[in-house]
């Protein structure tokens, strides 16, 4: 098996255990064209699953401090707001869950196919 193919699929399944540093690296390091192109892409799918992770955090903090945790009115204390921001929020949730997977998904096929080329 060439090591090219098994550094591009290496780059692929770095979701796993690296993240995104591995295929960081790769792509500074190697001087094979394909294997960066398969660094590269590794790395903004990679990406793709931090940068709504980041906004995700970033929503909630500013959602806290924007409307804070006041009691409701059974006297617990409880998150409030708008209705349609709750449901906002839950709707963002679900996509980057949904986004996590398809990323995910397509990481470990693209993996799969470098090596059987």
């Amino acid at each position: 098996m060439n090591n090219n193919r098994v550094l591009s699929s290496l780059c692929y399944f770095s979701i796993f255990f690296a993240g995104f540093i591995l295929p960081l690296i790769v792509f500074f390091v190697v001087n094979e064209p394909d294997v960066k192109r398969h660094a590269k892409r590794a790395f903004i799918s990679h990406l793709l699953l931090l940068v709504p992770t980041i906004i995700g955090i970033i929503i909630f903090v500013g959602v806290i401090i924007f409307y804070g945790f006041e009691p409701n009115h059974f006297g617990s204390n409880s998150f409030t707001g708008d209705g349609l921001l709750m449901i906002a929020w839950l709707l963002f949730i679900v996509l980057e869950a949904v986004l996590s997977l398809v990323v995910f998904i397509w990481n470990i096929v693209q993996g799969i196919k470098v090596l059987k080329v």
